[in-house]
């Protein structure tokens, strides 16, 4: 294949599995010899995060809607044409469908859509995705199902291509020396969530479920991240008085230890979900995983096989999922056994590179063929 020429868009100026998807990816395809930078903030942490890692980057005021961010982008753009533009969030996608509209000649846009929130059904959505954009990727089939059915698309025009996963880096180790590393107690029973804090990722859930079965059972909560939500979760943890047995490390550059100290990991989600990178590193690390039905989870979690399942909302049915993996060992080393052996079957970022890859050299091929 030809070198292609990607750039990528983000206007969120948040951190979460979105940003870091499109960080490992655009490394990915700079390693295999193509042409990808970024555009995003000044302020974004993705543009700090994306410099630092070597990652062409342009900053532009593209966090909010207007013409300034409008006319930098299409300055972009117009500059030296790529052979596609893949946008990430509202902002920069509609930024971006206006800029391209005004271009002769405009390379297409692939629109990536990472969560399952609502595509708003108006006038300017049916331009969005109807006209304006070559293509949507999603990280889940139920989301593609759902595109489908919200903005009526072609289902031609809508791809789920998950985030992969490196499982030369995502592996099982050696549990007591990463609790060691991380100052984690060597025997305790322990329980953790890697993701940002916000409230829709469900952590005041586990932590109600930790206060709820942990207390007589010592169990210990590992909340790895940052976000909008830290403060109330530090507050409910000392309404509760379980502080001694929570830990709060914040944001990490390296998540691998995190996880491979973990005796189960729990993502309790109630909206907006894709496939999820954190529950999907778990899995290739050899850890037993409790998740909910929210978004394409399902797809990656299929309960009593790869991990088990709880209704969303509900710190009881957590608690009791997440002592059924203390209590039956077997059972959750089976679970374990299973998650990584999807991972490796359908998950592998070389695999899902070249899905990616392959695709937009399609809608590239499409377009001139026009």
């Amino acid at each position: 294949m030809s070198p292609l020429r990607i750039v990528h868009t983000e206007s969120s100026c948040g951190w979460g599995g979105q940003e870091l998807r499109i960080i490992s990816e655009s490394q990915g395809l700079i390693e295999r010899g193509h042409d990808v930078s970024l555009a995003a903030p000044a302020e974004s942490r993705i543009y700090a995060e994306a410099r630092k890692r070597g990652i062409p980057s342009r900053p532009l005021p593209i966090a909010r809607k207007g013409v300034r961010g409008l006319l930098a982008l299409r300055r972009l753009l117009a500059a030296g044409p790529p052979d596609v533009v893949n946008t990430h969030s509202s902002t920069d996608t509609w930024l971006a469908a206006l800029a391209l509209a005004t271009l002769a000649g405009a390379p297409p846009l692939v629109r990536t859509r990472h969560i399952s929130a609502p595509i708003p059904r108006n006038a300017g959505s049916r331009w969005l995705y109807g006209s304006a954009t070559a293509h949507v990727v999603t990280t889940g089939e139920r989301l593609r199902e759902q595109v489908i059915g919200e903005t009526g698309l072609d289902g031609a025009r809508v791809s789920s291509i998950p985030t992969g996963v490196d499982l030369a880096r995502f592996a099982a180790g050696d549990r007591a020396a990463a609790r060691e590393r991380l100052g984690l107690p060597r025997d305790a029973f322990t329980v953790g969530i890697v993701a940002t804090l916000r409230s829709w990722k469900g952590h005041r859930y586990l932590v109600d479920a930790v206060a709820r079965a942990g207390a007589k059972r010592g169990w210990l909560l590992v909340m790895v991240g940052d976000g909008p939500g830290a403060a109330n979760l530090r507050a409910q943890v000392a309404s509760l008085g379980i502080e001694p047995r929570v830990r709060m490390p914040g944001n990490q550059d390296d998540v691998v230890p995190w996880l491979q100290a973990l005796d189960a990991f729990a993502l309790p989600s109630y909206a907006n979900e894709g496939v999820p990178q954190a529950l999907m590193q778990a899995m290739a690390c050899g850890v037993p995983v409790v998740s909910t039905p929210v978004g394409a989870i399902g797809e990656l979690v299929r309960d009593g096989d790869t991990g088990l399942l709880v209704p969303p909302d509900d710190s009881a049915a957590l608690a009791i999922a997440i002592g059924r993996i203390l209590d039956h060992p077997d059972e959750a080393a089976r679970l374990a056994a299973r998650g990584r052996a999807l991972v490796e079957r359908d998950y592998q970022w070389s695999a899902i590179g070249r899905r990616y890859l392959a695709l937009c050299a399609d809608i590239q091929r499409t377009r001139r063929a026009a």
